[in-house]
């Protein structure tokens, strides 16, 4: 709750006819230069039979508080302005900027989500393009932590299906196959089976072999799957990504569940068998953004597609017992996700929440592993450490990796999170890097800056007064401190990291105004010092607690 949209509506209500629920809904905070709240009397018009500007000056002739320093009626707004002592007090005496503070404030840690993440197919090394989908999850993972609740992070390894096949086919006679090696041996595979027809026949009898069981098949494709995951969750694991469980996409078909599954769909007169012998769901009638939406669940032969598979782990997961169930897809998979939930739907089972990403984009188009058109995540890993290390060089006149790689790491995080995940993202190192742009290097570098002044302070300022914080910089700076709550709810609601981003660039920048304008060290007045320490120290907390939810660390000095 915003507190002083509550001290505004117990104003009101005390001096008015109005309640207090119709007065806090619509209270808003307005632009700098029209005060601290405001309340706009066009709702009330209406049933009042007076223009919106009339109810704010009667209610401005009437209203008086100890804690004002002024109200103004523009334009149908009623503007509150409180003194400068008062909310300085107020919001720093009510911050909720500690995930200990938070959990106690909410009291969700009954609640569990499941969020299913990046799920990359296991045929090569990750590219920064679908590593958007890992950065993207991480961090509702932590949002979701950080405000108590109990996570479940899910991984669908896709190893059913023509890619691994393929890796499977062109790999048997190569004992010694490392990760690394793998993306170029699908590369050149995929591209030899184009003018190769006894590639793809031998490709589906692998697959025909392993779907059925054998377990020499199943042996060999177990052993690629393997070396890819292992190579893939290591890159990740760098960056500090993880997952609790690894579901297989086999298991479905191994354990007959696609079987069961089949059967409750041929319950349906939706299912039909086609004039090529596929089973097919007849999707018209839903809410599925193509004209004639029909989701093909078997081949000719009865066996599964990837369709029904994925049906039936997204009921495992609905059944799971999670509070809450959210996949993270990209934008070329939204109708393909419309289409299982309706299959969900139509067996009595509810869809996962889904956030759709966009791109990360080359100069030339998408990116495409079939084509080897690709920056691999790996390779932009190292490029953000050798730039970092670089910045960290020219800085310090030495060479620090571990520092380099905490700032470059973050450099690629920041850079992709504060995108909305609906828009595209257009990767600039020069902008990654910058100490004063939108960047997390800029974060980093004011909370290195803000323990080095509370490492030189010299005296004790965990208890202030906060009322004596009354400049312009510093209510500012108190103003966006507060409203790290509000931050972390709205990025709970909308299940976007890019308000944290925002919020943190924010925080950030109004710190750094406040620095270079006012002093803190040099203090002669002892209280006022104390007060302004108290106040960057908590600022230095928002920071780092924002940048983590990010998935960025900090450093206390650069």
């Amino acid at each position: 709750m915003n507190i002083l949209f509550d001290y505004t509506a117990d104003l009101i209500t005390k001096n008015s006819d109005f309640t207090k629920e119709q007065i806090f809904p619509n209270l808003e905070t307005p632009t700098q230069d029209k005060g601290d709240v405001a309340l706009p009397c066009f709702k009330f018009s209406k049933e009042m039979h007076l223009a919106p500007n009339v109810i704010a000056q009667n209610l401005a002739e009437h209203l008086t508080d100890e804690n004002l320093l002024k109200i103004e009626s523009v334009g149908g707004y009623l503007n509150f302005t409180f003194k400068p002592e008062f909310i300085a007090k107020t919001l720093m005496e009510n911050l909720l900027i500690n995930q200990a503070d938070i959990d106690k404030k909410f009291g969700m840690q009954d609640k569990k989500v499941l969020i299913e993440h990046t799920s990359i197919n296991p045929n090569a090394s990750p590219h920064i393009g679908r590593a958007r989908n890992a950065l993207i999850g991480d961090s509702l993972v932590r949002v979701f932590k950080f405000l108590g609740w109990k996570t479940d992070v899910h991984y669908f390894v896709n190893d059913v299906g023509k890619q691994i096949a393929m890796l499977v086919y062109a790999t048997k006679d190569k004992p010694n196959v490392t990760f690394e090696d793998l993306l170029q041996i699908y590369i050149d595979v995929n591209e030899e089976s184009k003018t190769n027809p006894e590639i793809e026949k031998s490709v589906f009898e692998l697959l025909h072999k392993f779907e059925s069981g054998d377990s020499e098949t199943i042996s060999q494709f177990n052993k690629v799957v393997s070396i890819c995951i292992k190579g893939q969750t290591a890159i990740f694991d760098e960056l500090d990504i993880k997952w609790d469980k690894f579901d297989y996409e086999s298991r479905y078909i191994h354990e007959h569940i696609t079987d069961k599954v089949l059967d409750e769909l041929k319950k349906s007169p939706k299912l039909f068998e086609d004039e090529n012998g596929r089973l097919v769901l007849d999707q018209r009638g839903e809410d599925i953004g193509i004209d004639e939406p029909m989701l093909v669940v078997t081949r000719q032969d009865k066996t599964s597609l990837y369709a029904l598979r994925d049906i039936c782990y997204s009921i495992d997961k609905a059944n799971s017992g999670a509070d809450r169930n959210i996949i993270i897809l990209g934008e070329d998979q939204k109708v393909y996700f419309q289409q299982i939930s309706a299959a969900m739907r139509l067996l009595g089972a509810k869809p996962a929440e889904v956030v759709n990403y966009s791109f990360v984009l080359l100069p030339e188009g998408k990116m495409s592993t079939r084509q080897g058109r690709v920056v691999l995540l790996a390779d932009f890993m190292k490029e953000a450490r050798e730039k970092a290390n670089a910045i960290v060089t020219e800085k310090r006149g030495e060479s620090d990796i571990e520092k380099a790689q905490i700032i470059g790491y973050g450099a690629l995080k920041y850079s992709i999170l504060k995108c909305s995940p609906e828009k595209n993202v257009l990767f600039d190192w020069k902008n990654a890097l910058n100490f004063n742009g939108d960047s997390s290097l800029y974060s980093q570098y004011n909370y290195a800056r803000i323990q080095s002044i509370l490492g030189k302070a010299d005296c004790d300022y965990k208890n202030a007064d906060y009322s004596l914080l009354t400049t312009n910089e510093e209510i500012s700076l108190i103003k966006q401190l507060y409203n790290f709550t509000n931050m972390l709810c709205t990025t709970y609601k909308n299940l976007n990291p890019s308000f944290i981003a925002n919020y943190v660039f924010n925080l950030t920048t109004k710190f750094s105004q406040f620095y270079s304008t006012q002093n803190i060290l040099n203090l002669t007045d002892i209280e006022l010092k104390k007060a302004r320490l108290n106040l960057i120290a908590k600022t230095a907390i928002a920071i780092k607690n924002s940048l983590y939810l990010l998935g960025i660390d900090v450093l206390n000095q650069l």
